[in-house]
């Protein structure tokens, strides 16, 4: 099937979910507006944020890094609308809506989503019925198109595009670790999107930094064929390589990693044949490594928890754990646990595995690090 409308934009995305913070924990707003002066003279445009994002600082920090600074035409906003972690009611739900617009100030959004689909919470957006709702704000000019991000199993995915033929675009978890991955399914994920016509934004191209830091095994493939490539590079180039690809998203947190992404994205080039090749031989080492645990920092888990755990922070020291390194886990733990829950305080209520986009067995692996972690 062909796309009912071909979607551009460069191939490079600001995602606006982890920006820099100052030392009290607030948005940066100077290095966030470096940032966005290093994209846009870059020749980028699009930018991503959510009504959850920060709780709401994302938006605000949009407006005043780019809405307030450049010509509304020179730029391209993409935002979301979650009824599941921020909307009690429909009302409330739609309400997000115009709060996003009064908080960016953009006067209408280029792409409006529906955040986070899953099967923990599909329903409630047909029950607040936000997909006519989209359509309205798509009639009244106030959206130019509407989509929706997706965390579920390709059978559901199938399902919704079935349903609601009338979206643009849907929002991908795509990378090169997922590719496979059952959890996630990305190619399959991708194959159903292309099948209905609709383009690809991706997210999560480096697994919430994870590719960009990955295990050994992997790191030793990819400097071994590219050297002086950053290895966050490889992992937005596969994304990118892919056929209907609006554009990847990237979470970016400093200037540096602004001007990595641009160092290889401003001139982009697809993967060669010699290059998806070793990819190949990155995925064959990640699959043999079973002790990874495939979180990306989401924090979806961590508003709802009744004990306070910090999960994500936990899961990346277990991954970052690596042979001798026990002491130097074991005292980190203790660092992001003082005055929060520890594993050990999992009550096993599963609103963690519910929440979770990446379909973790979160109350099990808790369980594995307070093992790792408090035993000593």
């Amino acid at each position: 099937m062909k796309d009912r409308e071909t979607l551009t934009a460069p191939k490079l995305g600001f995602g606006l979910m982890r920006l820099p913070k100052t030392a009290d924990g607030k948005i940066d707003i100077a290095e966030t507006k470096t940032m966005v002066d290093m994209f846009m003279s870059a020749g980028f445009t699009y930018f991503d944020t959510a009504y959850v994002y920060d709780g709401g600082a994302s938006e605000a920090a949009a407006r005043e890094a780019l809405v307030d600074r450049y010509p509304r035409e020179s730029y391209t906003l993409a935002t979301k609308l979650n009824a599941w972690m921020a909307a009690h009611d429909e009302e409330s739900a739609k309400r997000q809506f115009t709060t996003s617009l009064e908080r960016t100030g953009a006067g209408y959004f280029d792409f409006y989503l529906l955040h986070a689909l899953q099967r923990a919470n599909y329903k409630v957006y047909d029950k607040y019925g936000l997909w006519d709702f989209m359509e309205e704000e798509k009639s009244r000019g106030r959206i130019k198109h509407s989509g929706f991000s997706f965390h579920a199993d390709p059978e559901l995915l199938e399902e919704l595009l079935t349903a609601h033929p009338e979206v643009d675009f849907v929002q991908l978890q795509i990378n090169y670790a997922d590719w496979e991955n059952p959890g996630v399914a990305s190619r399959r994920c991708w194959e159903i999107a292309r099948a209905h016509g609709k383009s690809v934004v991706i997210m999560e191209p480096v697994k919430g930094g994870a590719l960009a830091d990955p295990i050994p095994a992997v790191r030793d493939i990819l400097k071994s064929a590219a050297p002086d490539a950053s290895l966050a590079s490889w992992a937005v180039r596969f994304a990118a390589s892919l056929d209907g690809v609006l554009t990847v998203l990237s979470g970016m947190s400093s200037a540096a990693q602004m001007a990595d992404n641009l160092s290889y994205m401003k001139n982009f080039r697809p993967l060669s044949e010699d290059e998806l090749a070793v990819i190949r031989s990155a995925q064959d080492a990640l699959n043999a490594d079973r002790s990874v645990i495939p979180c990306t920092g989401c924090r979806y888990c961590v508003d709802g928890c009744p004990s306070g755990i910090p999960i994500p922070d936990i899961f990346k020291i277990a991954n970052r754990q690596r042979g001798n390194e026990a002491f130097r886990g074991r005292r980190e733990y203790t660092i992001v646990t003082t005055g929060k829950g520890l594993a050990s305080d999992c009550i096993g209520c599963g609103q963690c595995v519910d929440a979770c986009p990446q379909q973790i067995d979160v109350t099990a692996r808790l369980s594995e690090c307070a093992e790792k972690f408090e035993k000593a």
